[in-house]
């Protein structure tokens, strides 16, 4: 089977290189290389690494409405996305014989969208989950062809990927063989149980001291390590990358930093919260002991962080 694979993120490479193993990819399509770091340095991306390192043709179009003749030039049997980028025109989706399936990273029709990993961390889920779908016009809308699942545990975002990246994986494998045999009963997504998880926007980086102990370790986690969860003290960023949490009656308002069983912490609604991973705005990301150790006096009992 003549495939072409659109992707780009580290989500994706898991996928690539097992199909790479299995299958014939013939034309990898990624997002352009982009500016990354304070001196602008154009990085590819992730899936571009793995086909360059496996001498595979890749096309990275600025917009892929307007530039995909070189994906129907390439003529795939079937299209395999995975957190490509952009939403697909449908004279690609309609051309190849076994159409153009999709690996999202959530138990559609739960989380359509582009951050369905952090929302599910932030939102306290249980699970977490899979879906091979088909492709459709309309965001994540198509017929859901397989699914898997596994529990959500301490994992942050970062973690999470990895293991919904295998989960992805090996459920697109084991269903390939399905698709091109037609052993398959695609199930068309409930409209009524539809949510969304939309990209996280610079509000939602905010953290929320106002909200209970539990919320606010789940958005930490569901932040972290990108963008990165933030709260405001004098007046600069300060970003938490992992916390743990008391649940308890302590005096104070909220936001404020206290100090609880020779730890620094934070009031929120109905306990503390003490960052263990941190970086001030300027600074590199250190533990909370390593910052002690450099910088014992910044953060001054009973002030305000916001």
């Amino acid at each position: 089977m003549r495939i072409v694979f659109m992707g780009t993120p580290n989500f994706s490479v898991p996928i690539l290189e097992e199909l790479i193993k299995n299958y014939e990819v013939v034309l990898v399509v990624t997002q352009p290389d982009k500016e990354v770091g304070r001196k602008r340095i154009l990085t590819p991306s992730p899936i571009k690494e793995v086909a360059t390192r496996n001498n595979i043709e890749v096309f990275q179009p600025v917009r892929i409405k307007e530039d995909y003749q070189k994906i129907l030039d390439a003529k795939p049997d079937i299209i395999i996305t995975a957190a490509y980028g952009q939403i697909i025109p449908k004279e690609v989706l309609d051309y190849p014989k076994y159409k153009c399936v999709n690996v999202h990273a959530s138990l559609l029709p739960k989380y359509r969208g582009g951050a369905p990993i952090h929302w599910a961390i932030i939102n306290g889920d249980e699970y977490a989950g899979v879906t091979i779908m088909y492709m459709a016009p309309k965001m994540d809308a198509g017929d859901i062809i397989s699914q898997d699942k596994i529990l959500i545990n301490d994992d942050n975002t970062t973690n999470l990927t990895t293991r919904l990246s295998v989960l992805g994986r090996d459920l697109l494998i084991k269903t390939l063989p399905l698709i091109f045999s037609g052993n398959i009963n695609p199930i068309e997504q409930n409209d009524n149980k539809v949510t969304f998880a939309y990209n996280i926007s610079k509000e939602d980086e905010k953290i929320n001291f106002n909200n209970t102990c539990k919320m606010v370790y789940n958005q930490i986690r569901g932040l972290s390590e990108v963008p990165g969860g933030y709260a405001i003290y004098n007046d600069k960023k300060v970003k938490i990358y992992a916390s743990t949490y008391e649940e308890k009656e302590i005096k104070g308002e909220i936001g404020e930093i206290v100090e609880s069983n020779k730890r620094l912490g934070i009031k929120v609604k109905n306990g503390v919260i003490y960052p263990l991973i941190i970086q001030l705005e300027g600074k590199n990301k250190m533990s909370i002991k390593d910052f002690y150790n450099g910088m014992p006096n910044y953060f001054k009992i009973g002030e305000i962080i916001k």
